[in-house]
């Protein structure tokens, strides 16, 4: 893993974060023969749903990390379901708790699903208390990756929550979700999509060998971290919109901010957040495969390498274009569509933002050098409602 040994890793307050960057495509495999030794249970719950709503309203939620597993999938559900019967959301736990009753309403059909790596964060267990308290029809579908966690407990015994528990591995015990997250993200994306379950396994072993290559080419992602650079913009539509935003929270959380980032569409980026560009900057680019929107993602990437500012342009990508002064990082699998291509996207993420801590002498293990931002949330204050 990477160029260092074990003690090496440890030395460096490394290992933990990166064995469990590199675990992922064997966490992978078993999420999936999870799903499938489940399969009939999932879609009895889903279908006994649909059966006795006419619309079911689905909340994708979480905190931090969590939330962006929603965020991700969202347009994705939304491109393949009717949402006159079923409507998809992504709202996060932080949200809700804010503003229940935007969110959250007595007479209509909810599908709470519950994304959680511990399944202890105060604002995920307060989501779940007020769903309970206001919505009159509540189904759950509760994803986390740890048995003890609050969230699971709950959900023992309760035929209107289907509890669908991570491989332990996915707990990820460093203070970054890697794993749980891409974990949580493949269940869910799993449960929701419509292909059969051979084309499924198909696109899983898919994107299990891209991201393993991902995984053998790490000195790519070092020789981009040895660039002069302070600042660090992740760009992407559709699906890989949401996965911008945790790929720059990687690098703000690991670097404990010392490296400034931002996220955005690229249409969106011209509209004042291109102002962030100067000459310590990478830009990367989540590219699409869908031909209508790699338009929009190749004219945003020539402009920026016409400006001549960035100190580095890099675009991700199904194949190579006829592009100047951009590293295009090519990840070419023709049973990949978007969604499932974030996976081998956030690997890329994942090491550059590991990398990149190492590089500012920080500890990605323990990013926070002052305590103050913790692992599991600490220091939120659920008040009552009424």
């Amino acid at each position: 893993m990477l160029d260092y040994s074990k003690e090496e890793l440890i030395e460096l307050g490394a290992e933990i974060t990166t064995r469990e960057i590199y675990q992922q495509p064997q966490v992978w495999q078993e999420a999936f023969d999870t799903y499938k030794a489940n399969q009939a249970d999932i879609e009895a719950f889903l279908q006994m749903i649909d059966r006795k709503h006419d619309y079911i309203k689905v909340i994708l939620t979480g905190a931090g990390t969590s939330a962006y597993v929603g965020d991700t999938l969202i347009p994705y559900f939304k491109s393949i379901y009717d949402e006159r019967k079923w409507n998809f959301n992504a709202i996060a736990t932080t949200d809700i708790v804010a503003s229940p009753l935007h969110h959250l309403h007595k007479d209509i059909p909810t599908v709470l699903v519950s994304f959680a790596r511990s399944g202890n964060s105060p604002e995920s267990v307060a989501t779940v208390d007020l769903a309970k308290q206001i919505v009159d029809e509540l189904y759950q579908i509760t994803i986390t990756c740890a048995a003890e966690g609050k969230l699971a407990q709950q959900a023992q015994g309760d035929e209107k929550n289907l509890l669908l528990l991570q491989p332990e591995p996915s707990n990820d015990a460093g203070f970054a979700m890697t794993s749980s997250f891409t974990s949580m993200m493949l269940t869910a994306l799993l449960v929701f999509d419509k292909a059969d379950l051979t084309i499924k396994e198909e696109k899983v072993a898919a994107l299990i060998e891209l991201s393993q290559q991902t995984l053998n080419q790490v000195d790519t992602i070092q020789n981009l971290v040895n660039l002069d650079f302070n600042r660090v913009i992740y760009l992407g539509a559709g699906p890989f919109f949401g996965l911008a935003h945790e790929a720059q929270l990687k690098i703000l959380e690991l670097t404990a901010g010392q490296v400034a980032t931002m996220y955005e569409s690229p249409v969106g980026f011209r509209h004042g957040p291109k102002s962030l560009i100067n000459e310590q900057t990478i830009v990367l680019l989540f590219g699409s495969v869908n031909p209508y929107t790699k338009q929009y993602d190749l004219d945003l990437i020539k402009e920026v390498a016409g400006d001549q500012i960035a100190r580095k342009i890099v675009l991700l990508t199904d194949k190579k274009e006829a592009l100047a002064q951009v590293e295009q990082v090519e990840m070419n699998n023709r049973l990949l569509d978007d969604i499932y291509r974030t996976f081998p996207y956030i690997i890329f993420g994942q090491l550059f933002a590991l990398l990149t801590s190492l590089k500012v002498n920080n500890r990605p293990d323990t990013p926070s050098p002052t305590g103050t931002v913790n692992r599991v949330v600490q220091g939120v204050v659920i008040h009552p409602f009424e």
